[in-house]
């Protein structure tokens, strides 16, 4: 038998109560999107010409970053196309 849990509400009235549920409800609605449309960013494919000028870097240096393997490209065809996130997650934080 599964456990159930009761709760008593005191000094809430049902507007109240409904308000509350909605509230947590939308904030949760919202951040499930964002994570969403987070996810759907980082799938985004990128032409070398998109890749090379996100990176403020020439097309030279982008092949050369590519063939180091510091950054991973993927091909279809004779196209080749970078994943935004991970062009992002390639950042290095740079200690000073």
């Amino acid at each position: 038998m599964a456990n159930k849990k009761v709760i008593e509400i005191e000094d809430v009235t049902v507007e109240e109560l409904t308000e509350i549920i909605a509230e947590k409800l939308v904030d949760k609605l919202e951040k499930r999107i964002a994570a969403l449309i987070s996810k759907q960013n980082d799938e985004e494919l990128l032409t070398r010409t998109e890749t090379a000028k996100i990176l403020k870097v020439e097309l030279t240096t982008l092949w050369s970053w590519t063939k180091k393997g510091k950054i991973t490209a993927y091909g279809i065809g004779n196209r080749v196309y970078y994943k935004r996130g991970e062009i992002m997650k390639s950042l290095i934080i740079l200690n000073r």
